[in-house]
């Protein structure tokens, strides 16, 4: 892994517009920057990568078994009492899942770690899926980057053939995001153009602009009954909205299903840990009320996972990291090193919820800039990834996407 100076493209912001990237700069900062890009190995594609990746998913499948089965785990998790059932019944209705993002640590040597799992609403899947595509496509045709140069890039094909696999053809899908959110509506999108190329119906509505009838049946914009949505809003959120109690009669799938509220939360990384202790792929992770007095000089953690905090004790005092179980763009998320804050968000937008402590992986640093890897999960299997990186060491919502290639 290493990362490489080279020539834009002339023409690549007239491309964005063309094509409809229109957030391609945000907050006065360039968001799409292709004056260099990450290169890497076949090999680390596969070992370090992919196949981790896609083993990493199917331990959060095993975890969510667990916890749908444990009232006191469901409530850790932060997920209401009056959906319990819901977020459990879909589990074990085996609901569809489409996609996720495993946010990895990863610097080309050492095995990655998983730092969390945005496992309902990730974002950056436009310009992972197609327009870095496109970035190889154009480099490799201008000469700048090495013949037979390619990219660990199958999301769109796999979405396509997801959609073929889950739903019969000319199957209605509703789409839905918060209005006037261009990364949000280009998530959506991208989503949708691959339904349609699956032979699906797509419609799009403002997530405002849904409503219920008076049988309790979920309608868009034009008063069309919903009966598939895709939609980019967080279940940790639609489980406290009034609309949640609409769900479980409204005759409605939901994409992604409830049971990833369980997997988009912060509190299955200590389930994940208690459950694959030692895991090369995953750094230890309690949850922080368990251990806050072991954090403390001379205190104990709680019974339960005091012979686990003791074996990575000496770790946790060298470094850790608090999390909100819920939280977006680093929000909340503070640095803890030998015992003193040394990095803290701003952003204290999730300071109510309940927290978890997890060993501190620092990020790789090149040229200033810290990048965190997305490796992306379609159906079970990890089929591309897209890198966005940071000057600051909390990844947070000035980070910048930056494209990648395969080169030996």
């Amino acid at each position: 892994m290493q990362k490489i100076t080279l020539p834009e493209r002339p023409d690549w912001r007239d491309t964005a517009k063309e094509v409809g990237f229109t957030f391609a700069d945000m907050h006065g900062e360039p968001y799409w920057d292709e004056s260099s890009a990450y290169q890497f190995t076949l090999r680390q594609i596969e070992d370090d990568i992919e196949e981790p990746s896609t083993d990493l998913h199917a331990m959060c499948r095993d975890a969510v078994a667990e916890i749908v089965t444990s009232q006191e785990m469901m409530e850790r998790l932060g997920i209401p009492d009056p959906h319990r059932d819901l977020v459990a019944d879909s589990w074990r209705r085996n609901e569809p899942e489409i996609y996720g993002r495993l946010d990895l640590a990863y610097d080309g040597k050492g095995p990655a770690k998983l730092l969390e799992y945005n496992a309902d609403t990730p974002t950056s899947l436009y310009e992972s899926a197609a327009f870095q595509w496109q970035w190889l496509e154009d480099q490799l045709a201008a000469g700048v980057l090495p013949r037979g140069a390619d990219q660990f890039n199958g999301i769109h094909e796999a979405l396509v053939e997801r959609f073929r696999a889950l739903f019969d053809r000319n199957t209605d899908i509703h789409f839905t995001a918060m209005a006037d959110n261009p990364e949000d509506y280009a998530t959506v999108e991208a989503m949708a153009w691959a339904a349609r190329e699956a032979g699906m119906g797509a419609h799009y509505t403002d997530l405002d602009k849904l409503g219920v009838t008076k049988q309790g049946q979920f309608v868009d914009a034009e008063d069309r009954v919903i009966g598939t949505l895709f939609k980019l809003y967080p279940w940790e959120d639609l489980l406290r909205d009034d609309y949640a109690r609409h769900i479980k009669g409204s005759g409605c799938l939901f994409l992604e299903p409830a049971w990833k509220a369980l997997v988009s939360n912060k509190g299955i990384l200590p389930v994940l840990w208690q459950m694959f202790e030692g895991h090369p792929n995953l750094l230890p992770a309690f949850f922080a009320d368990d251990v806050a007095d072991a954090l403390v000089a001379g205190g104990r953690p709680v019974p339960g996972v005091a012979a686990a905090f003791d074996k990575v004790a000496d770790q946790f005092k060298r470094g850790h990291v608090v999390k909100p179980i819920f939280s977006r763009e680093g929000a909340g998320v503070s640095i803890v090193e030998a015992g003193d804050v040394t990095e803290a968000s701003p952003n204290t937008d999730y300071d109510q919820h309940p927290r978890i402590v997890q060993a501190y992986a620092p990020l790789p640093d090149f040229d200033g800039f810290k990048p965190i890897v997305g490796a992306w999960i379609v159906g079970d299997a990890c089929v591309g990834m897209g890198l966005r990186e940071d000057r600051a060491r909390i990844t947070q919502d000035l980070s910048r996407f930056k494209p990648h290639f395969i080169a030996d």
